[in-house]
């Protein structure tokens, strides 16, 4: 059986892909790179325990990208996929990047245009796609079952205050802490697209201000993020995402002309259709849908983490319902680019903005240079400050504290 060669960029956000690679028939794990030390010695122990032997360990990019590699999944920091993304398609490989697609508007053109220059495959891990119910909602919509889509909502609600010590070091400029509160926006944006295959033509956000359970954390932005997103066919969708107390931690329904359909966040699906004409007192119906490949059953994320890289080795091999399937650049920069424009509208105060669609070349000059953001290495002059309130400085001791506390998964 022919076997793509795989390596992981990536050993803390790649941990789920590795394990993908290792049980799959069709990947064969051949190198992992990651800065940090005490990482790649788990890593190794790690494959050794799985009976992988031959798996060369990076600390240093520059000497991973010479590895013989095939493939490259891309799970770095969320906000530098890009810049690595394009060195390793320049130099011959395919590409799966971890979420987030990119951090401004400048990196969707050069990646969209990378990928079309190099003619290697880039997809998307946005794993929430994937689990059997949204599977089921992607189905049920296509086929036309509750008619055009009329609204949407996307929910991915995380409450990370327990975890963000050990996610984030205590570092003041850590990726999480200077995000902005739109910009981990794919969980909740992603399905919604995938499911309908629509794309996002306009965006209005809001933003909660910084709240203390957060602040006390390190970081400065809004704890909430909400963008209102209107859809090329009319349609509009809300978007909700990140450092929320919750009931429970994702939602997502789609509502048609002739019904709607919802995720009840336990594995079953809700669904209500009518037949044209009927008007009301159609058919309700609530179940559980299996997975469509068996092997997907035990992966993480609901079975995300194995649909993305099974889709992404097997369009490699050539299968193009896998294609079909996959999450490509032009459907995984538009789950991106209403986060980062989002933020804009936020910081212009909550401003409807145009989505541009960067599959025509035309569209893509006014971007070109587009650099704003809440990174600072990334936005250069262009910088826009991930609190808009006017909240002081967070001092020093906050984040010596942050790096004593305890992890609480």
């Amino acid at each position: 059986m022919e076997k793509v060669k795989v390596g992981v960029f990536g050993g803390g956000r790649g941990r789920n892909f590795i394990t993908e690679a290792i049980n799959s028939p069709y990947m064969e794990l051949v190198a992992i790179c990651d800065k940090h030390e005490g990482v790649l010695r788990g890593l190794k122990e790690y494959a050794i325990n799985s009976g992988v032997k031959n798996v060369a360990f990076y600390s240093d990019f520059d000497e991973f990208i010479q590895h013989d590699m095939d493939a490259v999944i891309v799970a770095n920091y969320a906000h530098e996929h890009v810049p690595y993304s394009i060195r390793l398609m320049e130099s011959g490989r395919h590409v799966l990047s971890e979420c987030l697609t990119c951090a401004t508007m400048k990196e969707a053109v050069e990646l969209i245009e990378c990928v079309e220059r190099t003619g290697k495959i880039y997809n998307y891990a946005e794993n929430y796609c994937f689990t059997p119910v949204r599977w089921e909602m992607r189905n049920r919509y296509r086929r036309g079952d509750i008619g055009e889509l009329m609204y949407a909502e996307g929910e991915y609600v995380h409450d990370a205050a327990g975890i963000w010590p050990g996610i984030t070091y205590g570092e003041r400029n850590h990726w999480r802490n200077i995000m902005s509160s739109t910009f981990y926006c794919t969980h909740s944006i992603g399905p919604i697209l995938y499911m309908t295959g629509l794309r996002p033509v306009q965006v209005c956000a809001f933003e909660t201000p910084n709240m203390p359970y957060m602040r006390e954390l390190g970081t400065r932005s809004g704890t909430l993020g909400v963008e209102i997103i209107t859809l090329e066919n009319g349609a509009f969708m809300k978007s909700l995402h990140f450092n929320m107390k919750h009931t429970r931690h994702s939602n997502y329904q789609l509502n048609g002309d002739l019904g709607a359909l919802q995720d009840l966040a336990n594995g079953e699906i809700a669904v209500y259709t009518e037949k044209p004409g009927q008007r009301t007192h159609g058919n309700h119906e609530t179940y559980t849908p299996g997975h469509i490949i068996a092997a997907g059953e035990n992966s993480g994320h609901g079975g995300g983490d194995f649909y993305t890289t099974h889709y992404f080795i097997q369009s490699i091999l050539g299968d193009e319902e896998a294609k079909a399937n996959a999450i490509d650049v032009y459907t995984a920069v538009d789950m991106c680019i209403p986060g980062t424009l989002g933020y804009v509208s936020i910081a212009e105060g909550n401003k409807p903005i145009r989505l541009p669609n960067l599959r025509n070349p035309e569209e893509r000059d006014a971007y070109r240079n587009d650099t704003r953001c809440t990174f600072p290495e990334i936005a250069g002059d262009q910088l826009i400050p991930n609190n808009l309130y006017g909240d002081p400085e967070i001092p020093d001791e906050v984040f010596e504290n942050v790096k004593k506390l305890p992890t609480i998964w």
